[in-house]
């Protein structure tokens, strides 16, 4: 009888055992599923985060309350991908307009080809616009300088740790306006009235002098656009069209950008220059 009842207690710890080792195997592979899900929504956030540095317009209002905010665009231009160079535009009409503007022509000259020359008070800073591969927007940019748009607006927002960027643009941002990083301001929630889908996107990269578009997303384009003093390829999501480079003047924005901020947006980061960047025109030279 003694015999018979050490095998079934070895029996009962061999059960015990293999019970032990399914929970643990089990337990593994649970573990193994939420750090996955877990890896996913990381991602998302990097890259959520990545995409909000610019939204709506760079204000530091928090993102969640800016989607259903008034002052957000309150039209969608189509996403559809165009083959460049473009030779139709579609431009919609979003709110809220920071000055009144008209609408660009639909058909942009695409042909041509265009400089800028942005005048601030630190030196003219001058732009070759990229109208082969970003037409409507380039045809967006020449439209609002010829219109004097920029004239007498500042550049409001900059990051200094990764991108590195000076956002412009706004034309709430004038030189009189109380730049603190409020989240109550219209500085940085402008628009020209109208808005229009994201082009050249394809391989972008964001080398130190590249001019590009700042949004909410691929439909809010508008006026407001950044200039790149150092590379933040690995650092800005491709969201955002390239629409031109810095041939001259690259160095007036990275001194700007050696004083610091005086502030911080929060939610999305940056603050305002501590050297006010004052856009007193652009010129355009199309040939």
């Amino acid at each position: 009888m003694a015999g018979k009842n050490e095998r079934q207690r070895r029996q009962a710890r061999e059960k015990h055992r293999r019970q032990q080792e399914l929970r643990t195997i089990r337990q593994r592979q649970v573990r193994k599923r939420w750090l996955t899900g877990l890896s996913a929504v990381t991602a998302a956030g990097l890259i959520a985060a990545l995409l909000v540095v610019f939204l709506p317009g760079g204000s530091g209002k928090d993102a969640s309350a800016s989607a259903s905010a008034s002052k957000s665009p309150s039209a969608s231009a189509s996403a559809a991908t165009v083959a460049e160079p473009a030779q139709h535009c579609t431009y919609t009409k979003a709110s809220p307009a920071s000055k009144q503007v008209s609408m660009p022509p639909a058909t942009p000259d695409y042909t041509a080809s265009y400089t800028a020359t942005i005048k601030t008070n630190q030196g003219p800073i001058t732009l070759n616009l990229l109208n082969s591969k970003a037409t409507c927007t380039v045809n967006s940019f020449v439209h609002l300088a010829e219109a004097g748009f920029f004239n007498n607006t500042v550049c409001h927002r900059m990051l200094t740790s990764g991108p590195y960027v000076l956002q412009c643009g706004d034309a709430y941002a004038t030189p009189t306006a109380k730049l603190d990083c409020s989240t109550t301001s219209d500085v940085g929630n402008g628009t020209p009235g109208y808005q229009f889908a994201s082009e050249n996107l394809t391989g972008a990269k964001y080398p130190a002098g590249t001019v590009a578009m700042a949004n909410g997303s691929a439909t809010t384009n508008g006026s407001q656009f950044f200039i790149v003093y150092q590379d933040s390829s690995s650092t800005l999501a491709t969201t955002y069209p390239p629409f031109a480079t810095v041939s001259s003047g690259l160095d007036i924005v990275q001194n700007v950008a050696k004083d610091g901020v005086s502030c911080t947006y929060p939610q999305v980061g940056g603050g305002v220059p501590k050297k006010k960047v004052i856009i007193e025109s652009v010129t355009i030279k199309k040939t």
